[in-house]
């Protein structure tokens, strides 16, 4: 999968962006905070994900301004498509493939598949259960139309179960047993699968990431990726049965995969407080690669990488480890400088400056 041409207007600082991508490696260069991260940003909203810096719609349109719009010629086994977002304050954002509306914006991972490395990515070790929550769903939603309906689905199942807790004011009554029955059997069913898929997501996904370490880190450490779900010990149906007094107490829904975690062990130990700085940035590395190839070998498509300002975190030694483990595939980096490591050569360089692309 190739992204030739990429548009963005009125998003985040840039008015009118129009540039064309070439097949290999683009380094976009640029003083911190004239636009290259949002560059960055647009280019991975295109594969439907929730934006990579935690940003609401709000952030990514230009002040001012009510819709900001992300569009892209996307190239694909000889195929070529159109995708196109319109961000906006006014009702729901939408987005479409080739004019045709897409229903969810998760589905715009059959044609636009993407990795993103960021200097932000060390919360993947160290920063809470969302984080990583959010990373297993997403890359296994890249490959897998089934788990992002499934998905979308829990996440409706659980508000509506939550608003029926916190409007029973911590009493119980008929009616909420009633009703509760109806929904813990849908949130069941939708838990266990989303459970038994990232099971085997992991499952599979682990020996990659224990691989990218050793290379990155230059160490022959032990990676292991564990799923904390104590429901699973029992199953979901037993667990929400033991909780049912504590939910409708606290009015809200305390088991299940929603409240999940990845635990990353390094040598047997949870790297999140165990492993150094420089061990836990290695971590997140491996983890963005062992991404990129689940990616290709699920899907037999080679997703673009993004790589924002990521070789200025690290030491001389990680960042050619890193160098020498990145795919042969599309690339866009962003630098401040416009210096990068030995072994990225870039076949195209954009100048930066105030939301505005400019030829070298």
């Amino acid at each position: 999968m190739i992204i030739k041409r990429l548009w963005l207007t009125n998003f985040r600082n840039h008015h009118e962006t129009e540039v064309e991508l070439n097949n290999n490696t683009t380094l976009v260069v640029g003083l911190n905070g004239h636009g290259k991260t949002n560059l960055i940003e647009g280019l991975h909203l295109l594969s439907g994900a929730r934006s990579f810096r935690g940003a609401k719609v709000d952030a990514l349109i230009r002040s001012g301004h009510t819709s900001a719009y992300v569009r892209a010629e996307v190239e694909q086994q000889s195929r070529t498509s159109l995708v196109e977002i319109e961000f906006t304050t006014q009702g729901r954002s939408k987005a479409q493939v080739n004019k045709q509306k897409v229903k969810r914006f998760r589905d715009l991972g059959d044609t636009v598949r993407s990795v993103v490395f960021s200097p932000d990515d060390l919360d993947l070790i160290k920063g809470p259960p969302a984080i990583r929550r959010s990373m297993l769903d997403d890359t296994i939603a890249i490959t897998n139309p089934e788990f992002r309906a499934v998905r979308t689905d829990f996440d409706h199942i659980l508000r509506q179960r939550n608003n029926l807790l916190k409007q029973a004011k911590g009493r119980m009554s008929v009616d909420l047993e009633t009703n509760l029955t109806i929904w813990n059997d849908q949130l069941v069913k939708a838990g266990e699968f989303i459970g038994n898929t990232r099971e085997e997501f992991i499952n599979q996904f682990g020996h990659s990431v224990t691989n990218f370490y050793q290379q990155v880190a230059g160490r022959d450490e032990p990676v292991i990726l564990k799923l904390d779900a104590e429901w699973r010990q029992t199953g979901l149906a037993e667990a929400l049965l033991k909780s049912h007094s504590d939910e409708v107490r606290r009015g809200m829904t305390l088991v299940g995969p929603h409240r999940d975690d990845l635990l990353i062990l390094l040598n047997s130990l949870p790297s999140r407080s165990h492993a150094s700085q420089g061990e836990q940035r290695s971590l997140a590395l491996a983890l963005r690669l062992a991404t990129y190839l689940y990616i290709e070998e699920v899907s037999g498509d080679q997703p673009l990488v993004l790589l924002d300002d990521v070789f200025s975190e690290l030491d001389e030694t990680r960042a050619r480890r890193l160098v020498e483990c990145l795919p042969n595939s599309q690339i866009v980096l962003t630098s401040a400088t416009g210096t990068v490591p030995e072994g990225v050569n870039p076949t195209q360089t954009l100048n930066i400056s105030e939301g505005q692309i400019h030829a070298p």
